[in-house]
């Protein structure tokens, strides 16, 4: 396997290097002077080449952009928060003595914080996660993001022509897609798209969807809205693998306006450069490491497999596989092939990301998951700070945990004109989607939406095991 995508990545790097030779070749062919009237003709006729190949990716390349043009993620209410107390106390009188303390040593090497919330339903004992409750968490987690959206961008529903909502558990009839489309009065001619059971990968997933809609859509704004409706995913067994999932998923949400038209190039905050996907499916190992299912009393969970960090990182392997020709540069492209497929290392040599990307958004699925990316990719303990910030402070949100990560960099002020951004998602199937983002413009460092009334207390330094 590791062999069939180094010859991709070398065939990849020939095929450009075969364009960059031809550019060559027709500067020097028009810098080259000469009387005889054949190579003048050859020299007009090649910079005529040139001129029109140039103007041919002008219109197309116009066309084709994508911009981001704000997003903003879900706060949950104070009275929502659940601290490492409450929260261990809470899993002793549902459970017994036994499991609590369980849940409380997970809960301290999770890197989670102590303001992180969970939905009301859940903080009853015994919980009660309804179907009633679940559709009360989703109206207010969803019109709020939806609002909040609108209100920053300045549109109205009626300008949105394509919707996409991603949430994996909570799949009602009718959709949550229908539900925003009823709520607030949109077009009847809207394209409205819903997605579930994706998995933290699903954001990517909703962004391909919505990109390749908008190619036969031009002059289209599309609303996508990613989130995780927590109450339908409490564990009310005694299996302890899946007791795991009570411990890392948090309330929160994610909305994003994109769009195609060429006149919001200057008020966007981002232009979509490329978004890549990898699945691994078809591995019965991969397939299975997260599973949503039944435990022998008949209580519903998800089960984790031990094998689940190992597969996420071939899951990486394979989309950085894909990606890393598209954004590193020529240099780090040549190593790549020259170390792992002629020189043959032991250890696979592993293309410097850094040199291509200023900010990493990576999922923050929990305190492993970032430790492994952050290992794999050779990343910086300040590389990692967002990711981890996000954990700590909002848990794992699914498939929105990445817009969090850009939100937290956007309020730092660490977001200039010109970088480059490079989102995460990892999720069962096993899935890895990567999203690359270039920055329009540089976004000011105003604390607003959902880290307004925190970002000044961080980073903060994160021990390997909190007391609880």
């Amino acid at each position: 396997m590791e062999s069939k995508r180094v010859k991709l990545d070398r065939r990849r790097v020939l095929d450009r290097s075969f364009f960059y030779v031809i550019v060559v070749f027709l500067i020097g062919a028009f810098c080259f002077r000469s009387t005889h009237p054949e190579l003048k003709m050859l020299k007009v006729v090649y910079c005529n080449c040139l001129i029109c190949y140039s103007l041919y990716r002008l219109v197309i390349s116009r066309h084709r952009n994508v911009y981001l043009v704000d997003f903003t993620c879900y706060r949950p209410p104070a009275t929502c928060r659940v601290p490492f107390s409450t929260f261990v106390e809470h899993g002793r009188l549902v459970y017994d003595e036994y499991r609590g303390h369980f849940l409380q040593r997970v809960l301290g090497k999770s890197g989670i914080g102590h303001e992180t919330g969970l939905p009301p339903a859940i903080h009853y004992v015994p919980p009660e996660p309804t179907g009633a409750a679940a559709a009360a968490e989703s109206r207010d987690v969803v019109f709020s993001l939806v609002d909040d959206v609108f209100e920053r961008t300045g549109l109205d529903p009626g300008d949105i022509d394509i919707l996409v909502v991603n949430c994996n558990v909570f799949a009602p009839t009718p959709s949550l897609a229908s539900v925003i489309v009823a709520k607030y009065g949109m077009r009847r001619n809207v394209k409205s798209y819903n997605l579930s059971g994706k998995g933290c990968s699903a954001e990517m997933i909703a962004l391909k969807l919505a990109e390749d809609v908008m190619k036969v859509h031009p002059n289209s704004y599309a609303l996508l809205v990613c989130t995780e409706i927590v109450t339908p995913c409490c564990y009310l067994g005694k299996e302890r693998p899946m007791l795991v999932t009570n411990c890392l998923f948090r309330m929160g949400g994610g909305a994003v306006i994109i769009t195609n038209r060429a006149s919001e190039r200057r008020r966007a905050k981002y232009r979509l450069d490329h978004v890549v996907r990898t699945h691994l499916g078809a591995d019965d190992g991969a397939y299975t490491c997260v599973q949503q299912e039944e435990d022998e009393q008949g209580f519903i969970g998800f089960s984790l497999s031990k094998d689940l960090p190992f597969i996420a990182g071939e899951a990486l392997k394979a989309n950085i596989a894909a990606l890393g020709p598209l954004v590193l540069p020529i240099s780090e492209k040549l190593r790549f092939v020259i170390l792992n497929h002629y020189l043959r290392r032991r250890r696979p040599y592993v293309p410097d990301f850094k040199r291509a990307f200023e900010h990493f958004c990576i999922h923050a699925g929990g305190r492993a998951v970032i430790d492994d990316l952050q290992k794999s990719l050779r990343l910086s303990p300040e590389d990692a700070e967002a990711s981890r910030m996000t954990l700590h402070r909002f848990g794992n949100t699914s498939s929105s945990s990445p817009w969090y990560s850009l939100a937290y960099a956007e309020a730092k002020g660490r977001v200039k004109r010109g970088d480059r951004v490079w989102q995460i998602g990892l999720g069962s199937g096993f899935k890895c989607g990567s999203a690359v983002w270039t920055c329009n413009r540089t976004v000011s460092g105003q604390p607003e939406g959902a880290w307004a009334d925190c970002i000044d207390r961080y980073p903060v330094q994160i021990p390997e095991v909190l007391n609880t």
